[in-house]
């Protein structure tokens, strides 16, 4: 009886990649990768969606259309075969590997039962529009962070600034940081 070769390099040595995949489609790809054994990380957050009939606590990913897979850089044909992956991310046309210390930072923020959500990185003096609300549409500059919630954007008019306070996820980026002047 012929046992199996063992395994030269151990899963702990391995690096992690991310896999880019369709659209609503992170779940089933993790559990595909599961059922190929190969080790996968989605991290996911909890949040309650209210409709007009009913209010359910979903769990969606932290990092949509993105799930995290170890493996050996020879298996990744066996990952990209996967039928809702499009692509493992890569610079240079070379698959990027993701350091063990970010995930783990991932695992400790997820498992720390601290309210946790995607956030839009935008950056001081970046371009913004707001998103949401009676202000939905405005772009101005962020101007400054108040708390980890809020944020101060400038919208100019009739060429005078307005400084206006808001939930920091309200805006998202439209452009690169304002030229100072």
């Amino acid at each position: 009886m012929d046992l199996p070769a063992a395994d030269p390099v151990p899963n702990a040595v391995r690096p992690w990649y991310v896999l880019m995949v369709k659209p609503q489609h992170e779940m089933a790809v993790a559990e595909q990768l599961r059922a190929k054994d190969v080790e996968e990380y989605l991290p996911l957050y909890t949040i309650k969606r209210r409709w007009r009939d009913r209010t359910a606590t979903l769990s969606l990913p932290l990092f949509p259309r993105y799930v995290f897979c170890r493996s050996a850089f020879e298996d990744r044909l066996k990952v990209l075969q996967l039928l809702s992956v499009t692509s493992i991310v890569s610079f240079g046309g070379k698959p990027s590997p993701v350091s063990n210390e970010e995930i783990e930072t991932i695992k400790a923020m997820v498992s720390s039962g601290r309210p946790l959500r995607p956030w839009p990185r935008v950056r001081l003096g970046e371009r913004v529009r707001i998103c949401e609300g009676s202000l939905d549409g405005l772009e101005g500059i962020l101007v400054r962070e108040k708390s980890g919630y809020r944020v101060v954007i400038n919208v100019d008019v009739l060429n005078r600034a307005v400084a206006v306070e808001i939930e920091r996820d309200m805006v998202r980026a439209v452009g690169p940081p304002a030229a100072r002047g």
